[in-house]
């Protein structure tokens, strides 16, 4: 795949990158990925109940598809390639109850420099290594912009960082099993 997201943070304070294997075309991978439901796995649900919880925040459940509902809440697209990746982007103070979150325009996005805030990008990507094999990945990469922000940055992932982890964890198997049932299911 190309590194598309490269170009909208390149030095990183937080990378992490997940890839997994899946038995089916990349154009139906990506369909699920991006169309996902997060709040379907009780667990995931729960980490964002009790992130609620601990900050003394709202929690709505999510009711559509992944992208469109990080759309909704403010994340902008970034760059799109139908099938194939999306890139997402925002910026953000995470540390608060009340998380809001801030499309930027991708051409100004590389160069935004606000202080107080994370930049943070994350990626869907389905590369076809053949008919029916796809390499299935995402990355997420956050981006302090000045010296303040990384430091509550830093407090905020020490404490949290782990539900990410685990909320990609058990994602990525989940959206791999649906794209390997539903091939299955139209193969037949």
């Amino acid at each position: 795949m190309s590194r598309t997201i490269d170009r909208f943070i390149s030095t990183a304070e937080i990378r992490k990158r997940h890839e997994i294997l899946v038995r089916a075309p990349a154009e139906l991978v990506f369909g699920v990925a991006e169309n996902f439901e997060l709040q379907s796995i009780p667990i995931v649900r729960a980490i964002f109940q009790l992130r609620a919880m601990l900050f003394g925040a709202r929690h709505e459940p999510m009711r559509k598809g992944l992208v469109e509902e990080m759309l909704g809440i403010g994340w902008g697209k970034l760059a799109y390639a139908p099938g194939r990746e999306v890139v997402m982007g925002a910026v953000t103070e995470p540390w608060i109850a009340e998380v809001k979150f801030r499309a930027i325009a991708p051409t100004d996005f590389a160069d935004f420099r606000s202080p107080g805030l994370v930049k943070i990008v994350w990626t869907l990507e389905a590369e076809p290594l053949g008919r029916a094999l796809t390499r299935f990945a995402t990355e997420t990469r956050v981006a302090p912009t000045d010296e303040t922000a990384r430091r509550k940055f830093r407090a905020y992932w020490r404490k949290f960082g782990i539900g990410a982890v685990i909320i990609r964890l058990l994602a990525i198997p989940s959206m791999k099993r649906e794209a390997e049932r539903r091939y299955k299911a139209g193969a037949r």
